[in-house]
């Protein structure tokens, strides 16, 4: 299937060197194994982190770690499901917003540097688009594709079939790319820091 196949390395180098020009530095992994030791070697001791829903983080073994003991981060996920009054745990997720560190992965990216996260409820866009100081995607080299009209191709033929069958399975509800944004560049004036790990596997949907 297409959208299931590794992008070359002149396609990887091109992407990469696109995505320096909008102002998002991106590392190059051969495995998810090496993407997970690269996030830990990005994150501070003590730093605040949230990440989205990720099949891509859950694989290469990001959401069991932060769930254990072996690191020094405050865990804003955990924080959040822990607290069982709905209430609150409304306004932890807006606190949330707020992280230090948020981590998730794209839909599709293109060689011009650009890409497409859909989202259903939204929640992490924020992140996003303004309140985090530090993002860090990591990224399937499969979702690499040659345009903006191509990744929302990726997206409704691809992304979405698979991911409404995973959350039936899961939840037994359909899901909807109700937000869909799309990340052209990030401003030099905004100080922030958004690093795409590209790893050399086929990661996420």
């Amino acid at each position: 299937m297409e959208y299931n196949i590794l992008a070359n390395k002149k396609v990887i180098d091109e992407t990469i060197k696109n995505l320096a020009t909008n102002n998002v530095e991106a590392i190059f992994v051969k495995n998810g194994a090496m993407a997970l030791e690269k996030i830990k070697e990005l994150i501070p001791a003590g730093a605040s982190v949230m990440n989205g829903g990720s099949i891509t983080l859950e694989t290469i073994g990001f959401v069991e770690y932060l769930k254990g003991d072996q690191h020094s981060w405050n865990n804003l996920h955990e924080t959040i499901l822990n607290e069982k009054d709905p209430q609150k745990q409304a306004a932890l997720r807006k606190q949330a917003t707020l992280s230090d560190y948020y981590l998730g992965s794209v839909h599709a990216l293109t060689k011009t540097g650009e890409f497409l996260i859909a989202s259903n409820s939204g929640s992490q866009l924020p992140h996003v688009v303004f309140s985090s100081p530090n993002l860090i995607f990591v990224v399937g080299a499969q979702k690499i594709v040659a345009n903006l009209d191509k990744a929302m191709k990726r997206l409704e033929e691809y992304v979405i079939p698979l991911e409404d069958h995973r959350m039936m399975e899961r939840h037994k509800a359909h899901t909807y790319p109700s937000k869909i944004l799309i990340f052209k560049r990030e401003s030099p004036f905004s100080r922030r820091k958004i690093t795409m790990i590209m790893v050399n596997e086929v990661l996420g949907f």
